[in-house]
């Protein structure tokens, strides 16, 4: 039997759907709570965080499941309820982070308690808030990914590890380029970010970019250049179909083009001569198929980067945070379609 809190909870409430489709599928439902078997934790949630890749998954595009009913929703923040067999590291009570909660499972965040593998469940550190906490998973971790997959390394993230690199950012008032922005600089590079208006420039300017280009304004290769004459070494990029031909022209030697989404495009070209002069790497970067050691390398350095007082969230910070309760997850879920500026949470619970 699994080692629980004192007062053992009988039901809750979960949002669910039982085949894809728009949001409207989505529904509130009462329902028990599950048991967490050997090597699982339950965790009772305050926060569930949303992303493309939640409402993609329920539209039936990605990440494709038979399941009777899924409860979405990948990323969440709360409080560790109960542990099941075999689990060492962490405590009932625990405040934790949890990653990739619906990936091959079909519950996710937005239900009250969940239960995941005790390795998709992060211990948080001291004065790390749910809100936070709820905007890491897939956005941090995808960034850390992207900013580590260069030749030359580094494949860890640290205070210096990219001191030197110039790393381009696309789209930094994104979650994910938020994340890269913060990690990147932390990390010691001088960070580029591209965006498309004044007021994504603040957000970006409050996340720690160095410099910011609007690149719906004038010739963009020109003014990447004007910044980094000797080329950028790193791409954090959410839209190679548009900026494969610019990324390769504005690329130093051996630099690697880390792309994480298909945004305006599933298909791309760009120009032989400069991409193999250079020894451009293009890579892909999917959270879901990175493998153990990625994802392990991730939270140590997510973990060490929180430490530190990086990654907040919040308008202040460069991520505006819009707020939905958990009976209206489906209105979170169109948001998030409709490309919200910032970060779409889900309050769960007070806790």
């Amino acid at each position: 039997m699994p080692r629980r809190l004192s007062k053992f909870p009988f039901g809750m409430k979960a949002i669910i759907y039982r085949a894809p489709g728009a949001s409207d599928v989505l529904s509130l439902v009462d329902r028990d709570i599950a048991v967490p078997g050997a090597g699982e934790v339950r965790v009772r949630i305050a926060v569930s965080g949303v992303n493309p890749t939640d409402w993609k998954s329920r539209a039936g595009g990605t990440q494709r499941a038979s399941y009777a009913e899924t409860v979405p929703n990948q990323d969440g923040a709360g409080i560790v309820d109960a542990l099941g067999d075999g689990v060492d590291g962490l405590s009932v009570g625990d405040r934790v982070w949890v990653h990739l909660a619906q990936h091959q499972r079909p519950t996710g965040t937005a239900q009250e308690y969940t239960v995941v593998p005790a390795s998709r469940a992060i211990r948080l550190p001291d004065g790390v808030d749910f809100a936070t906490a709820a905007s890491l998973g897939v956005p941090a971790v995808t960034a850390h990914r992207a900013l580590t997959v260069h030749e030359d390394g580094p494949a860890r993230l640290a205070p210096g590890a990219l001191a030197g690199r110039t790393v381009l950012v696309a789209g930094g008032a994104g979650a994910v380029g938020h994340a890269a922005i913060q990690l990147a600089r932390w990390a010691g590079a001088t960070v580029i970010t591209t965006v498309s208006s004044d007021a994504k420039a603040d957000l970006a300017r409050a996340a720690g970019a160095h410099h910011i280009i609007d690149y719906t304004q004038g010739d963009l290769v020109e003014k990447v250049r004007d910044v980094a004459p000797d080329g950028v070494d790193q791409f954090v990029e959410v839209s190679l179909a548009t900026n494969a031909a610019v990324d390769a022209e504005v690329a130093a030697g051996h630099a690697v083009i880390a792309f994480y989404a298909d945004d305006n495009g599933d298909t791309f070209s760009m120009p032989i001569r400069p991409t193999f002069a250079k020894n451009i790497r293009v890579q892909g970067v999917l959270l879901y198929t990175v493998g153990e050691p990625a994802l392990d390398a991730a939270i140590a350095d997510i973990t060490l980067a929180l430490q530190d007082g990086v990654l907040p969230v919040g308008e202040e910070h460069g991520l505006p945070l819009t707020w939905f309760p958990l009976a209206e997850t489906a209105a979170a879920h169109d948001a998030v379609e409709a490309a919200a500026v910032g970060k779409v949470l889900i309050r769960v619970a007070e806790l």
